[in-house]
């Protein structure tokens, strides 16, 4: 059964833990309900490490969950949230993590999603589900709590927090240069399959470089799955050596990198939705995961796609025969995407934003 919406809710839950990108694609939604109701109190429950990308989100109070702490973690934040009752929480995480969570938080309507993009039994903690939205993006899939609560006006807007130093920090690397940010690896704790080839990206960086004058830089974290790309992508660059700053910026100042980039160059990770999030023309790297779904929104149309491709050599199947969000797991899939294909996307996408350089 369905619980009343509040027509005019005076302090709204969000509950989304994880990941980079997909805050980045939720900030929009929280825009549209402080449009909606700009004395409206939101609290943004989240993780750790994309707190520290988000802080300073204007008019959002944040309550920060640490995964790290598991349940020890959870009691502390009931506790301190106690007292806190929320006309609505909207329950936008799925995962079995996030939804014990949500037990112990006091709100009236508790909104989640609808049975076909429910996932780990999420209908099972809320009492309230979206309308049905078959093969919605992310970033729309997040828009339809807005929608539920009866927002109309979903135009897209960010405006992250980027402070000063974070800018000083970037240009400690930028050097007034016109630069190609790439962010080699997807997440390296996870095996995921995303992650494309050194020599690809060593062909791409020369071209780059040649072609339209762009230094690049390599950006990421010091695993050694990533120390490993950058140091095969270093080898093989000649005329065109990229700057290394794996493992030395802040998660704010791989903001501001992005923000003054040309171009961002990514496999389906956090930085190609940064870059979407921040204006930044960025060629998203996908067949492993649909980008239908899950490319950077505003720049769908300049994705590297070998998705079909890849559910076809791997899945043996089409697209009409799999489900919305189905992953390609498989270590070859991303070796469907050429030099030449993203080489074009890059090409393309200069060109059509030559004027940025005029700004």
């Amino acid at each position: 059964m369905k619980h009343p919406l509040p027509a005019s809710p005076t302090h709204i839950c969000v509950l989304r833990l994880s990941a980079l990108g997909d805050v980045c694609n939720l900030v929009p939604t929280v825009r549209a309900l402080q449009r909606q109701w700009p004395k409206t109190r939101i609290t943004w429950i989240v993780g750790k490490g994309e707190h520290s990308l988000l802080t300073g989100l204007s008019g959002v109070e944040f309550v920060v969950y640490d995964k790290a702490t598991g349940f020890k973690g959870m009691r502390q934040l009931w506790r301190d949230l106690s007292d806190t009752r929320f006309d609505v929480l909207l329950h936008m995480q799925q995962s079995l993590r996030a939804s014990i969570l949500s037990l112990g938080l006091s709100a009236g309507v508790r909104i989640g999603y609808d049975r076909a993009r429910a996932k780990d039994w999420q209908t099972w903690f809320t009492n309230h589900r979206l309308a049905p939205h078959p093969q919605a993006h992310v970033l729309e899939s997040f828009m339809d709590f807005a929608r539920a609560l009866g927002v109309t006006d979903t135009a897209l807007e960010w405006n992250l927090a980027i402070p000063d130093t974070a800018y000083q920090e970037a240009e400690t690397f930028m050097a007034g240069r016109q630069t190609l940010v790439i962010s080699p690896c997807a997440n390296p704790r996870l095996r995921n399959f995303r992650n494309w080839s050194a020599q690809g990206y060593a062909a791409v960086i020369e071209h780059a470089w040649a072609q339209h004058g762009l230094t690049t830089i390599l950006t990421g974290g010091s695993s050694m799955q990533e120390r490993e790309m950058s140091a095969q992508i270093m080898a093989q660059c000649v005329e065109a050596k990229p700057i290394d700053v794996m493992g030395k910026t802040s998660l704010k100042g791989l903001l501001a990198l992005i923000e003054r980039a040309r171009v961002v160059i990514a496999p389906d990770s956090g930085p190609v939705h940064m870059a979407n999030a921040l204006g930044t023309p960025v060629v998203g790297l996908f067949a492993t995961t649909n980008p239908e779904r899950a490319a950077p929104y505003c720049w769908q149309d300049y994705v590297a796609n070998r998705y079909p491709d890849a559910v076809r050599t791997y899945l043996h199947k089409s697209l009409d025969d799999i489900t919305w969000g189905t992953r390609v797991r498989h270590p070859d899939a991303m070796s469907l995407i050429r030099s030449e294909d993203v080489i074009e996307r890059l090409d393309t996408l200069v060109e059509h934003t030559a004027d940025r350089l005029k700004r």
